[in-house]
């Protein structure tokens, strides 16, 4: 197998040299299995780098140096492409779910909030013994400030969970929910744009190579026609989509979303999804290649509808009408389907009605939140300092007609970012047991959204491709594994 790596920038490679020859000791000495050869990071002993990953990324994520930690990020990064972990673009498997090659399947995309590294092995392992390579490793814009995850970390801690668990393939990760502020849209549509334009380019530079775009706030209900409610909303889509299209590695074709319908709002229509998608096609960029996905809402809330007592309340999901809308996006416009954001803590049993709907993707994310703070492994002093530094650093939040425990399941995902370091720093016996909780829970949803075996059709639909850019960042080719 040949493989390739990262073209660096030359202030890069010079930071990644120095942390060859000073940093060594302190991490597994890195000398002994990565190098630098001709500008590109060549891993040279696979087993010692598995050894060391753990430490290895930790000084990454946690690195004073804004230098040294952005150099052992990419290192990660390009040591993991160098070994067959490739990031990737769902994009032609989605293209090949559109034409019907492939049905039967729900697509899980995962969001991690916290313990990132330990949930993502769990993952890995998980799909690795099931033989899973339909799943998407993603962050909203959201998470990314209150988990304080910027995107080359989150790629970077990813792929170093893929190395410890000797995941090899395509591995897809995916900016979820780059949505427009409505507020701040109102404020000043430019400095909005011009907001996401950044997020967007910075996600791509991190090798996010699926973003999923949702202007869906912008819907403007008091126009007459749904087609000109609609308009705002697919005029941004199709202006962002062009703009990823600009920015795109040589190679790759960025997996694009739109989103017809603001999550926690009215169920969506297919009439809704027929004017936004008629529209997008009609301003986006004929020449350029469009949406593989469209995100809808069918009676979900992120994160669930929590009552007094802090339980969550029954969510019903009106699957005839995802049915409905999955089958007009991909019958009518060629697309995957339609994706159910907001769904992680409903029961199994609704999991299953996902793939009989049709659904392409569903996203996750409290669920495995909630595993987290509620496992048995959780250490009660360490939930309770976590707790109370919410009610003390977020106590503006809390709305009058709240009661403590809905404020703290609603706002403890905030607990994550600030407290990171202590997270990561918990004991590896709890961190087991939780991933060990997680574990099972990834395993459960593999099997209810039927995406067990599916490691094979993923690998011909995608390939194996590795970007390489130029000291300039501009793409310069691909090279096959």
């Amino acid at each position: 197998m040949n493989s390739i790596g990262y073209i660096y920038s030359k202030l890069i490679i010079k930071s990644v040299m120095i942390i060859l020859m000073l940093k060594g000791d302190k991490m597994g000495n890195i000398k002994d299995f990565i190098k630098i050869s001709n500008n590109l990071i060549k891993v040279t002993n696979k087993d010692a780098l598995r050894a060391s990953i753990d430490e290895l990324i930790f000084q990454a994520v946690f690195s004073q140096d804004g230098e040294e930690k952005k150099a052992l990020l990419r290192l990660i990064i390009e040591a993991a492409k160098d070994i067959g972990i490739i990031p990737s673009s769902i994009n032609e498997f989605y293209k090949d779910i559109g034409k019907g090659r492939y049905k039967g399947f729900t697509v899980p995309a995962i969001n991690i909030r916290g313990l990132t590294y330990d949930s993502a092995r769990a993952v890995f392992r998980k799909a690795k013994e099931m033989s899973v390579g339909a799943f998407i490793f993603e962050i909203a814009r959201s998470e990314i400030g209150y988990t304080a995850q910027r995107p080359l970390e989150y790629s970077a801690v990813v792929l170093a969970a893929a190395i410890r668990e000797g995941f090899e393939g395509p591995v897809f990760i995916q900016g979820d929910h780059f949505q427009i502020s409505g507020k701040r849209y109102i404020e000043s549509q430019q400095a909005e744009i011009d907001y996401l334009h950044g997020l967007i380019k910075e996600a791509i530079d991190a090798e996010f190579y699926n973003i999923d775009i949702d202007a869906s706030t912008t819907v403007d209900l008091s126009k007459p026609t749904v087609k000109e409610q609609q308009k705002p909303n697919y005029t941004i889509t199709a202006a962002l989509t062009n703009y990823i299209r600009e920015i795109e590695p040589k190679g790759i074709t960025v997996s694009v979303g739109g989103e017809i319908g603001e999550i926690g709002k009215s169920n969506s229509t297919v009439e809704e999804l027929k004017a936004f998608l008629d529209g997008f096609k009609e301003t986006a960029n004929k020449n350029q290649t469009g949406l593989s996905k469209i995100s809808v809402q069918t009676g979900t809330s992120h994160g669930g509808v929590v009552l007094p007592d802090g339980t969550l309340a029954q969510i019903k999901i009106d699957f005839d009408t995802l049915k409905k809308l999955s089958d007009a996006a991909r019958n009518e416009y060629g697309l995957s389907g339609a994706v159910q954001h907001g769904a992680s803590t409903l029961p199994e049993s609704a999991f299953g009605k996902f793939v009989e709907s049709g659904c392409s993707e569903v996203h996750l994310a409290t669920g495995f939140q909630n595993i987290i703070y509620d496992s048995k492994h959780m250490p009660s002093d360490f939930k309770t300092e976590v707790y109370e530094f919410i009610k003390k650093e977020f106590a503006k939040e809390k709305k009058d007609n709240q009661t403590e425990e809905q404020f703290i399941y609603s706002t403890r995902k905030k607990g994550f970012g600030s407290l990171k370091k202590r997270w990561w720093e918990l004991p590896k016996e709890v961190k087991a047991g939780i991933a060990a909780e997680l574990e099972e829970r990834f395993g459960l949803l593999f099997e209810k959204l039927n995406v067990v075996n599916t490691k094979d059709i993923v690998n011909r639909s995608i390939g194996k491709n590795i970007i390489k850019k130029g000291s300039s960042g501009k793409s310069v080719g691909k090279n096959e594994l």
